[in-house]
């Protein structure tokens, strides 16, 4: 005769196989998902790829003469001029560069500024430090001491 722990057994065991088919089957559905990705993921990188060697014949030097000089009457395009080219002095300063804004001196000059506006005065101190102490910044303008064959290079970085 079967006992009653038997019974317990032979349940318990039941649902370890029970919960052990359902593990192997969420595995399995894993492992097909990322097979899909990784097929997805493959297809991307040859599209990417493909899209850079496309890039690369259209951009060619001779490909690209060969269209100005065929569409040069509807275009109507010209060479770049030397003046209308910038020297790495005059572009805005990079964002690591900028002067970082003092918070309590802006704090004083708005206290400054509601004060003097209260009183009918306008606030010519707070105004002027505010700007002496954030200096806007300015392009170098081009001079004709410089040497125009000497052209600075260098990497923009943050």
């Amino acid at each position: 005769m079967l006992r009653t722990f038997d019974l317990v057994l032979i349940g318990v065991m039941t649902a370890t196989a029970a919960v052990t088919y359902t593990i192997k089957h969420r595995a399995e559905l894993k492992v097909e998902e990322v097979h899909r990705l990784e097929a997805e993921i493959k297809l991307e990188k040859d599209t990417i790829d493909l899209l850079k060697a496309d890039w690369a014949l259209q951009s060619q030097p001779n490909r690209l003469e060969r269209l100005v000089k065929a569409y040069s009457d509807e275009l109507k395009l010209q060479p770049t001029e030397s003046t209308a080219l910038v020297h790495a002095k005059e572009l805005p300063m990079l964002k690591s560069e900028v002067p970082v804004p003092d918070v309590t001196e802006a704090k004083v000059s708005a206290k400054s500024a509601t004060v003097a506006s209260a009183k009918g005065a306008p606030d010519t101190k707070g105004a002027q430090a505010t700007a002496k102490a954030h200096p806007v910044p300015m392009p170098a303008p081009r001079g004709e001491a410089e040497d125009a064959d000497q052209i600075e290079t260098g990497s923009v970085e943050e």
